[in-house]
């Protein structure tokens, strides 16, 4: 292929097809993202919740020294 076809190549509006494909490479990074960040929401849950029940733990101990 010639420097000049090259260059008429990339200056050439894209076709259909084209447009279609970029836009579906785009839709499966976006997926992507998405399921990286429940991925990252579930395990912030899971975290927060361990960390409440460490929590009222932790209170009931002191309540119950205070108690005595």
């Amino acid at each position: 292929m010639k420097l000049i076809d090259i260059i008429k190549d990339k200056l050439r509006p894209p076709t259909p097809l084209e447009l279609i494909a970029a836009e579906l490479a785009r839709a499966h990074v976006a997926k992507l993202d998405a399921e990286s960040a429940v991925d990252w929401g579930i395990a912030n849950v899971e975290y927060n919740k361990n960390r409440i029940t460490r929590l009222n733990e932790r209170i009931s101990e002191y309540k119950k020294e205070g108690q005595k």
